[in-house]
C-alpha cells in the first residue's frame, strides 16, 4: 500500500532529509587515501548522535552499521572495514537516519584521490541519471516513467543498471510501497500522486548488469569486478512537480 504524505508530514521528513545529507556530505569531505570506511562510521554516529537523530540502517534487519560504505566493485550494502583507502578507488556511501518519527535517507559516489577517467565519467553518468528520474516524479506521469528516464539516459553512455535492487518509498518507514526500479517501460506503474516520497537511487554498473551477495549475507557486488556507482535522493511529488528533501 503506497502512504501519500500530508504537507505538514513533509515538512516533518525535510528534517530528517537534511540531516542525512548534512552528515553524507561531511563524510564526502573526509574522503581521501589513508582514511578506512571504519573512520568514516565512527563520524556518521557521533554527528547522528549530536542531532539528536537516530541511524536508520544500524540493527535494520540485522545490519551491523550505521553507514553503507561499498568501494569500487561493490554495489551496495558494504560495510565498514579498517582497509585504509587508497586513491584510484570509488566509493559508494549510503546513509539515512530516522528522526521525529520519519526517514531520510540519501547516498553519493566519491572519488578517492586521483581516479580513471572511466570512473569518473560513471560517478557523472550516475549522478545525472539520478537527475533524469528525478525530473519524472511529476503528478499524472507514471512510476516507470522514472526508471525508464534513468536507464536510457545510462544505456546511452555504454553503462547497465542494477536490476536485482531498486529505489522504494519512503516515510514513518525505510522501505515503503512503491518499489522504484531502475529500469523499465515508460507509460507503465502506478500513477504519481502529490504526496508520495519516493528514494530514488540508480546503482549502475560499468560493465554487466549482474550482481550477487556474498557470504556476509550483506555486501552486493558486480559479478564481473566492474566498477559500480550508486546515488540516491529522497524526493516528494508535489502539486508543482517533485522537489529533492535530501538536498541542501
Amino acid at each position: 500500500m503506497i502512504i501519500l504524505k500530508s504537507r505538514r508530514e513533509i515538512d516533518r521528513m525535510r528534517s530528517s532529509c537534511k540531516i542525512a545529507i548534512e552528515i553524507l556530505l561531511l563524510l564526502k569531505d573526509m574522503v581521501k587515501p589513508g582514511v578506512s570506511t571504519k573512520d568514516l562510521e565512527a563520524i556518521a554516529n557521533e554527528e547522528t548522535k549530536k542531532r539528536k537523530a537516530i541511524p536508520a540502517f544500524k540493527g535494520y534487519h540485522g545490519f551491523p552499521s550505521a553507514l553503507c560504505c561499498s568501494p569500487n566493485q561493490q554495489v551496495v550494502h558494504g560495510m565498514p572495514t579498517s582497509t585504509p583507502l587508497k586513491s584510484g578507488d570509488i566509493l559508494s556511501l549510503d546513509f539515512g537516519v530516522l528522526y521525529d518519527e520519519f526517514y531520510g535517507d540519501a547516498a553519493i559516489t566519491v572519488p578517492v584521490g586521483d581516479i580513471s577517467e572511466q570512473a569518473s565519467k560513471l560517478i557523472n553518468v550516475t549522478e545525472k541519471s539520478l537527475i533524469k528520474g528525478i525530473s519524472k516524479a511529476v503528478p499524472t506521469g507514471r512510476l516507470f516513467d522514472i526508471s525508464h528516464s534513468i536507464q536510457t539516459y545510462v544505456e546511452a553512455h555504454g553503462f547497465s543498471v542494477v536490476r536485482d535492487f531498486v529505489g522504494h518509498g519512503i516515510g514513518k518507514h525505510l522501505h515503503e510501497d512503491p518499489q522504484v526500479p531502475n529500469y523499465g517501460l515508460p507509460g507503465k506503474g502506478v500513477r504519481l500522486k502529490p504526496g508520495m516520497v519516493l528514494a530514488i537511487e540508480p546503482m549502475i554498473n560499468q560493465n554487466s548488469h549482474e550482481v550477487r551477495v556474498l557470504q556476509d549475507g550483506w555486501t552486493v557486488e558486480t559479478c564481473d569486478g566492474g566498477l559500480s556507482a550508486h546515488f540516491e535522493h529522497t524526493v516528494a511529488i508535489t502539486d508543482d512537480g517533485p522537489e529533492i528533501l535530501t538536498r541542501l
